[in-house]
């Protein structure tokens, strides 16, 4: 599983990556989460609003920080 967390590094964007950690631990689940702060590259997926979170090369949340029971539905679909 292929996980991106768009974003340049703000709180918003460690807080996504924390709760990335927690809810793949929970699941049991292997994945890899990259950061990804280069500008162009996050405009290239069509999100204008940080923290943005890819999961195998889809966006699935742009703007906002999902609780651990979000992104555990988003990381079993």
């Amino acid at each position: 599983m292929e996980i991106k967390v768009l974003g340049t590094g703000c709180s918003k964007c460690e807080k996504l990556e924390k709760n990335l950690e927690i809810a793949l631990k929970e699941l049991k689940i292997e994945g890899t989460i990259e950061k990804i702060d280069n500008l162009a590259v996050i405009v290239s997926y069509g999100v204008m609003s940080t923290p943005g979170l890819v999961i195998d090369g889809e966006v699935k949340s742009v703007g906002k920080v999902p609780k651990v029971k979000e992104l555990k539905k988003m990381l079993q679909k």
